[in-house]
């Protein structure tokens, strides 16, 4: 007999060999016949594998992240069985589940394929799914896998079987389709009841652009019709809300292809955006006790071997600067840490001056390929709201506290209620991944787990997020549509003081290393921006739109005295522009609603006369005839109350 505990503490006896299925069925049918896969000693297995010692059991449905990514992967094996009906021959990639849905990579070889094709495909999926095939794991030889897929001529899978060991190498077979795949899947393909197979892309073979380019296509799947036509309408909602629309939309971004793929081009209205967003930070920041320094767009290449990011990283991230001299061999910025490092460096520093706290807009420069770049969100230039705060020992955990408050406070001005907290450590089946003394990331760890706790956070861990040089807690935030989004971060460090030698004079009179916290609450000024247009849909909050007011003339003989009250109202510092085509009022006020103008002042004979403007608020209609004062006072009292209520 073995001893099952389950999530509530209970624990239940069954004999040796049992399945989590099998225990879910021994709870309730209703229970089994959701039960996707299974957490066993937090490991995600196969609902259907046996269990032969005691274990820690948690039951996985759709309703666990798990779950869905189980299905997901499951759906991707059932979407290559598809595909190989349609299209025989074709050799295989990967095909991973991913945060919503599935992808699977695949050279066609001498097929084609076009978006008019994935409707078959999906047919054909929701076919195969209604003969409920199981999925049956069998572990195999290295040498028969080998076999099996040098007779089926797929040379992806054989370059993948060169990284695996023999005895550690499992097959999954679904009806007629044999994959390797070390699982989890679900128990069998009836489980697939919904499937849309949203997109094809190019992808070059692992990543490299030195290998053939293979056909990605993407696809999801769900349990019930119900919700794929939800997430349908959602998807709707999401093209309408796309940063790259509204950023053209609006006149906030563009890019050129011959200043370069990847480097954002910020007209007028998205750099004055950005300033607001910038000053907001700096403001929060000054209050906090940052001092702000600046660093130039290129370092030595001897700085980023001495921090250790140009050994982990390399040419991926690093691009050199040719000089007139050979000797000098300088790169383009990609982090600002280094720098922020020497900048400690330059004084003598005692423990009554820490913790000391560097804040940078550094604008930063990674290679990213040209097939990942996405709008904002995946660029090759970006500027980061970075600050190091360096400290001692004994205040990291209260400055790691007083950065979560500010990142709590930036998340709730800008309306991101819906958030976690992914406490990332290191993976510890492979350390050579990180760099550093153990003990240091033990303390590193402990600080960040307690302090996420002391500040009530709702937290998950991720075993393998770490950065390479020490744990972090990042931010997962929803949008108003319910994605999840990475948005800023904060790093306990403590390989950098070592690598650049960094020291303060202590209480003792002797030298010791100081603590670094890295830190970036938006993470960068392009995500950052991206994804709060996409979460608000365009519709900033009225401190920050890049156009507060518009003032509609009722003809083209108000023109000047609308210039006039725009004057008054810029020396005020309120953000708006005269509509002077010679349109009708009605037109001026849907287009002014369309772009999303929070106010709309409307000047005719009767305003003019009285030196008044006639008032609509966004959303709410007409607000009254008053003066330009009145109206100034009324947006700067709306601004007020949209900022204190934070």
């Amino acid at each position: 007999m073995i001893k099952v505990t389950l999530p509530d503490g209970s624990v239940r006896e069954y004999e040796s060999g049992v399945s989590a299925l099998d225990v879910a069925k021994s709870i309730s049918e209703g229970l089994a016949r959701n039960v996707l896969a299974a957490k066993v000693n937090n490991e995600v297995i196969d609902a259907t594998r046996p269990l032969t010692t005691d274990v820690t059991l948690q039951l996985l449905t759709w309703n666990d992240t798990e779950g869905k990514s189980t299905m997901w992967h499951s759906s991707a094996h059932l979407m290559a069985e598809a595909l190989e009906f349609f299209y025989p021959g074709i050799k295989l990639a990967i095909g991973p589940p991913i945060a919503n849905g599935f992808y699977y990579d695949i050279d066609f070889e001498n097929h084609h394929i076009v978006e008019a094709d994935l409707e078959k495909i999906e047919k054909k999926m929701i076919e195969l799914a209604k003969q409920k095939s199981p999925y049956i794991r069998q572990e195999i030889s290295k040498n028969d896998a080998i076999a099996f897929y040098k007779e089926k001529q797929d040379p992806y899978k054989l370059e993948l079987l060169e990284d695996l060991e023999d005895g550690n190498i499992t097959f999954y077979t679904q009806g007629n389709f044999t994959d390797l795949c070390r699982g989890p899947h679900i128990p069998n393909t009836g489980f697939i009841k919904a499937v849309k197979l949203t997109s094809i892309a190019g992808a070059y073979w692992r990543g490299d652009e030195n290998n053939k380019q293979l056909t990605r296509i993407y696809g999801i799947t769900f349990p019930k019709n119900a919700e794929l036509t939800e997430y349908l309408e959602k998807l709707e909602e999401a093209k309408k809300r796309d940063h790259r629309k509204l950023g053209k939309e609006l006149g906030l971004f563009t890019f050129s292809q011959r200043v370069g793929q990847g480097l954002p081009l910020w007209l007028p209205k998205g750099a004055a955006l950005r300033e607001r967003l910038e000053q907001f930070l700096r403001v929060a920041q000054r209050k906090a006790g940052y001092d702000p320094v600046v660093t130039p767009h290129i370092g030595n290449k001897e700085l980023y071997v001495t921090s250790g990011h140009y050994a982990k990283y390399g040419e991926d991230s690093f691009r050199p600067i040719h000089t007139p001299d050979v000797n000098e061999e300088f790169l383009l910025k990609p982090m600002n840490c280094p720098h922020h490092c020497e900048i400690f460096k330059a004084l003598p520093r005692s423990y009554k001056d820490l913790p000391i706290r560097f804040a940078e807009f550094g604008t930063v420069y990674r290679y990213e390929q040209s097939g990942e770049l996405h709008g904002l969100t995946r660029v090759r230039g970006f500027t980061q709201d970075d600050a190091h705060i360096f400290c001692t020992q004994e205040q990291v955990k209260d400055e790691f506290k007083k950065v979560i408050d500010l990142v709590l406070y930036i998340f709730k001005t800008l309306d991101f209620q819906n958030f976690k907290a992914q406490i990332s450590l290191r993976d510890p089946e492979k350390p050579e991944k990180y760099i550093g003394e153990e003990s240091n990331w033990e303390k590193a760890e402990q600080a960040i787990i307690e302090a996420a706790a002391e500040k009530n956070l709702n937290t998950i861990v991720e075993y393998g997020e770490a950065a390479f040089y020490g744990p972090k807690l990042d931010f997962m935030v929803q949008d108003a549509l319910g994605r999840e989004w990475q948005l800023g971060t904060i790093q306990v460090d403590y390989n950098l003081p070592e690598r650049f030698e960094l020291e303060y004079t202590g209480s003792d009179n002797e030298k010791h290393r100081p603590v670094m916290i890295h830190r970036a609450p938006f993470g960068s000024m392009e995500r950052f921006i991206a994804v709060l247009l996409e979460h608000c849909a365009g519709d900033f909050p009225l401190w920050l739109t890049t156009e507060q007011f518009a003032i509609l003339p009722i003809s083209e003989k108000f023109n000047e005295y609308a210039e006039k009250v725009s004057d008054v109202l810029k020396n005020s510092d309120i953000r708006g522009f005269v509509d002077s085509r010679n349109e009708k009022i009605g037109k001026k006020i849907r287009e002014a609603e369309l772009n999303k103008i929070p106010f709309m002042l409307i000047v005719g004979e009767q305003e003019m006369l009285g030196g008044k403007v006639s008032v609509r608020r966004r959303g709410e209609g007409d607000l009254g005839s008053m003066t330009v004062e009145e109206f100034t006072a009324l947006l700067n009292e709306a601004v007020k109350k949209e900022l204190e209520k934070n």
